[in-house]
């Protein structure tokens, strides 16, 4: 879906002018919407070109220019068609967009027009602003990491700056803020490869979070795919912002991830308003139900769903995306519920449009493509199932490692398979262990602390009634719910959360951490805080000394992956279940400095025996003990005795290597 020239659609300015496209198949006529600094509107026709494109070139006309359309087509929502030339719409393509960015449905009328029953709604739709496209960043300032050498750390913008006493206020929250040196040293200070940003592109707050009060802070109802977020711009500019923030930390040495929402937009159900795609060729963009076309199919849960199988769509994405790569220099990509993307006619299918385009195309080669393997629509959990080239975020992973933790029922060879990459879900012959992307905690859901103190959620500050959220978390509160003064608790607590990160920094694949883990950030229990702009979303960057102590216990971890391959290449085979003991031996690539690693884990409050296997040399080096907060305490200077037994106390893991200086 491009210009008849062959350009991107969108608002391309030149010298002496600009030209406008806008693609709409089945639009009967297409008005370019001009606003001058006192809002007031000049409307000009735009004529139609091969493939539905619609074009206008107007001189005299550059960057800064606000605009809008205005389509003009069949209002019959009973046959899929949506047109109202009484709304303003947001060009799909805009590279930046004029606020505001929270509309009211009662600022729409689903009306064929102005009048009694309706009325026109350019004040209130939010425009988009002339920009030339950025240079193309220089693709030798990559990181470029191995997916498999990967510690990703998944953060919020504005939640991860937003209380850092060492970033000038002005920047706190902002695509500045974390380009910081201050919140550079710590990324790099904790060792982290690369950080996945939640979404950074134009969002819009559904209507029913805005009459609680509250905001779509997450940012995952997109409504404008080629423009970022200016409420995370510390500055006039957002897009030298965001692209100055994703150089500093490629400077770094750190990759940048973003979190895209391509499932569905923030136009909502049928009763939501009308801003964009919906004005402009309602049933090209969306889903519909079949049976009931006024109507939207809802695999996203959000009220609406994108047909990633329109050609329209597909370009769509693709522009998006080659923006944010080579605009910007992000390195990679998370696709939210991306089972979505692969729905076809027929079901999902790794041949759907979406995958064949992104997988053929030259530009987007060598990024990282992570699957949100899930969305709401039958059988849309499709764990594994993804094309070669992409990975997944591991919900068996998440899921497994927090049942065994949690005490629950859990079979020794599933927890070794999660903690050995998941072969049976990603064989080397295929996409291998690299393609799983493993964690215990994400946005979605309890943070690493609230895991061990909270048994159930507590999502009363969202306004739904507690209805949000996952019902179903794995975690534990130890005997009493939330806060606690009772040291017995609080060790235990630690002791837990200490295993769980000990656990996934020892498991073969890409790792995520989620931002603040390290430092004990609590939500209070909120396991969905989605629309929470206030400290249960933003970082402690002053935590209390026992959850400070947590951080020098998770670089310890990171450096530890980094300095020994067989944690993220090697083998694991069970050679114990009480404790839970894993022997890591070399499968292909280098083994390091180590012969053998031996994992062992300890679920239970009570302590156990861990016992090497007999043939092997019990000259073992002790490289973690997480019974202790110090992780130099017990490990990395003694070498066993010939003793044939190991100490594991409860909730604990330790990690033992066979080096290959003193094998045999």
């Amino acid at each position: 879906m491009t210009g008849d020239s062959g350009s991107l659609l969108g608002a391309t300015p030149g010298e002496g002018g600009t030209t406008f496209r806008l693609w709409s198949e089945h639009g009967e006529a297409v008005e370019l919407c001009l606003f001058d600094a006192g809002g007031v509107e000049r409307r000009l026709p735009l004529t139609r070109g091969a493939s539905g494109v619609w074009q206008a070139e107007v001189a005299d006309v550059g960057e800064g220019q606000r605009y809008g359309y205005r389509v003009h087509g069949p209002f019959d929502p009973e046959r899929g068609n949506r047109f109202n030339p009484a709304k303003l719409l947001l060009d799909p393509y805009a590279r930046l967009v004029e606020g505001p960015i929270t509309l009211r449905d009662e600022h729409f009328s689903h009306a064929e027009g102005p009048g009694p029953d309706g009325r026109d709604s350019a004040r209130f739709t939010p425009k988009g602003i002339v920009q030339r496209p950025l240079p193309p960043i220089d693709d030798a300032e990559r990181p470029r990491v191995p997916l498999a050498e990967s510690v990703i750390y998944e953060l919020h913008v504005k939640s991860f700056t937003r209380l850092h006493p060492d970033i000038p206020e002005p920047l706190r929250g902002t695509y500045a803020g974390l380009a910081h040196p201050a919140a550079i040293a710590h990324l790099r200070t904790l060792g982290v490869t690369a950080v996945e940003l939640l979404p950074v592109q134009q969002p819009l707050t559904p209507s029913f979070v805005l009459d609680r009060g509250q905001i779509d802070y997450w940012g995952y109802n997109t409504i404008a795919f080629l423009a970022p977020d200016p409420r995370l711009a510390a500055t006039a500019d957002p897009r030298a912002e965001l692209r100055e923030a994703i150089r500093i930390l490629h400077e770094a040495g750190i990759e940048v991830l973003l979190d895209v929402v391509y499932n569905h937009t923030g136009e909502g159900n049928q009763l939501g308003p009308t801003v964009s795609f919906r004005g402009i060729d309602n049933p090209a963009y969306y889903r519909l139900d079949p049976k009931h076309p006024s109507r939207y199919r809802n695999e996203s849960g959000t009220g609406n769903t994108l047909d990633a199988t329109h050609p329209a769509v597909v370009q769509l994405v693709l522009d998006s995306l080659h923006t944010f790569a080579n605009e910007y220099g992000a390195d990679g990509f998370r696709f939210d519920l991306a089972t979505v993307l692969g729905r076809t006619g027929r079901g999902f299918s790794v041949r759907a449009p979406l995958f064949a385009a992104i997988t053929a195309d030259p530009r987007l080669a060598g990024l990282k493509l992570i699957a949100e393997p899930w969305d709401l629509g039958v059988l849309g959990y499709r764990l594994g199932e993804f094309p070669a080239g992409w990975s997944e975020w591991n919900g068996q992973y998440r899921d497994v490692i927090r049942r065994f933790w949690a005490g629950l029922e859990h079979a020794p060879g599933d927890v070794a398979q999660r903690i050995g990459g998941s072969r049976d879900l990603y064989p080397i012959s295929r996409r291998g262990p690299a393609a799983s992307v493993n964690f215990v905690t994400s946005h979605d859901g309890f943070t690493m602390r609230d895991l061990v103190s909270y048994a159930v959620k507590h999502n009363e500050a969202n306004g739904e009634g507690n209805q949000d959220g996952d019902n179903a978390d794995d975690s534990l509160n130890f005997g009493i719910e939330g806060d606690t003064d009772d040291e017995a608790i609080l060790d235990l607590r630690d002791r837990q959360r200490r295993g769980l990160l000990a656990t996934l920094l020892a498991s073969r694949g890409a790792t995520m951490l989620l931002s603040g883990d390290e430092m004990g950030r609590t939500q209070l229990g909120n396991n969905n805080a989605y629309s929470q702009d206030n400290e249960v979303s933003w970082l402690d960057w002053r935590p209390a000394p026992r959850d400070a102590a947590l951080l020098p216990f998770v670089q310890y971890l990171i450096a530890l992956r980094r300095a020994h391959p067989l944690l993220r290449h090697g083998s694991p085979s069970v050679v114990g279940t009480a404790p839970l003991t894993l022997l890591i031996t070399a499968d292909g690539g280098g083994a390091g400095p180590d012969t053998a690693l031996l994992l062992a884990l300890n679920p239970t409050d009570v302590p156990a025996l861990v016992h090497p296997p007999a043939e092997l040399p019990h000259r073992w080096v002790r490289y973690l003990d997480s019974a202790d907060a110090d992780p130099g305490a017990l490990a990395g200077n003694a070498v066993r005795p010939e003793g044939r037994t190991i100490e594991l106390g409860g909730r604990s893991v330790v990690l033992l290597g066979l080096p290959s200086d003193v094998a045999g």
